[in-house]
């Protein structure tokens, strides 16, 4: 049980490591201090120095937080710095923390209930087969560093692994791995690609001029939070290649997304999934955009989900929305995994507000907890 310091309240759903109820949190103007000190504990944890605020040398512009860089100075992705010049940390663009390993299919993928390599959905100028591609791989990206400070993170320890073990990547590297012949698509995850897309984008264009003719999409598994003008090109990549740009909308209101990851980022993601959302029509199957939401019990509630679905089904109701169960993780430890109740209710609410599509992912995890 936590219990909530403004309104006494106390719950299950109710985290003692945030502090506030979910409704006491919406009331807010700002997000209160001790939240802001947890989510610098977390960067302690994962060994990435707090963000200095202020005027720079350059300005960093690849995502919402557009950091100002100082000679020296880490942006909030820890990905960045200034030194005689805007560079990676690495020196070079050629080179990101992370691994790849070739994941086989099916695998879990967010966007499985219309992913090609498990529905056979785009066959035959897209996937291999029309019933998937059982025997073939995914090259799995996947990128240490990140743009938001999620409390829950389900792969830190991904990410503390990469940085501290310095653990690279080059183009060259991943293009050679992704041009395996038993290879039909990629996927950039993490942490999350955001940080590192140029160096994405590097391996992506190369992978598509020496792949010409072959079966191999570029997808991606984002938060979406970067620049409108790089998401665009993203698009334009998945599109080309019969990928999909999978977007993770955290949270609806300002005041939960901010509390649960770090940064105020939910009408950039917005105004992203809104971009891709305008592309859908230039191609049938499989579809360009699915947005994944992950329920974390007592803050992404009904309402969250109901302002969600309600902006969804503005744009298209044909939009694959993809419900994931959260547990406890990082963190986030004190909540219990996503109830069958919760699941099930904003499968309800969804659809009932006109959303065509809805799935659930990860049903495993679901249980009676609350």
């Amino acid at each position: 049980m936590g219990r909530c310091v403004l309104c006494g309240r106390v719950s299950p759903v109710i985290s003692d490591v945030i502090g506030y109820c979910v409704d006491c949190l919406r009331s807010m103007d700002a997000v209160p201090d001790n939240v802001i000190l947890t989510h610098k504990k977390a960067r302690e944890v994962l060994k990435i120095p707090s963000i200095k605020y202020g005027s720079g040398k350059f300005r960093c512009n690849l995502c919402i937080n557009n950091c100002y860089l100082s000679d020296g100075v880490l942006g909030y992705c820890g990905n960045y710095t200034y030194d005689n010049g805007f560079k990676s940390t690495l020196s070079s663009f050629e080179v990101a923390y992370g691994s790849w390993y070739y994941d086989p299919h099916p695998t879990n993928c967010v966007a499985f209930p219309v992913c090609p390599a498990i529905t056979g959905k785009g066959y035959p100028k897209y996937t291999l087969r029309p019933t998937g591609e059982v025997g073939y791989y995914n090259l799995a990206v996947f990128y240490g560093t990140c743009s938001l400070n999620c409390l829950y993170c389900q792969n830190w320890r991904g990410r503390v692994e990469a940085l501290s073990s310095k653990q690279l990547m080059t183009v060259d590297e991943l293009v050679n791995a992704a041009l395996n012949d038993r290879v039909t698509c990629i996927c950039y995850f993490g942490g999350d690609p955001t940080p590192n897309i140029i160096h994405a984008l590097r391996v992506s264009k190369e992978v598509l001029s020496r792949g010409k003719g072959r079966v191999l999409r570029i997808c991606w598994e984002t938060n979406g939070t970067l620049s409108t003008d790089i998401i665009r090109e993203v698009a334009k990549i998945s599109l080309e290649s019969g990928g999909i740009v999978k977007i993770d909308l955290k949270a609806w209101s300002p005041q939960i997304y901010q509390v649960l990851t770090g940064v105020n980022a939910v009408e950039r993601v917005k105004e992203n999934i809104k971009l891709v959302a305008s592309m859908m029509d230039l191609r049938d199957e499989p579809p360009l955009l699915v947005v994944s939401v992950l329920l974390v019990p007592g803050y992404v509630d009904l309402t969250e989900v109901r302002g969600i679905a309600e902006f969804l089904a503005s744009l298209n109701t044909e939009i694959p929305v993809v419900l994931l169960a959260f547990h406890p993780d990082f963190m986030l430890r004190d909540l219990p995994p996503t109830s069958k109740r919760h699941m099930y209710e904003s499968v309800k609410v969804m659809k009932e507000l006109g959303l065509r599509n809805v799935f659930v992912g990860n049903e495993w995890l679901l249980g009676d907890y609350y």
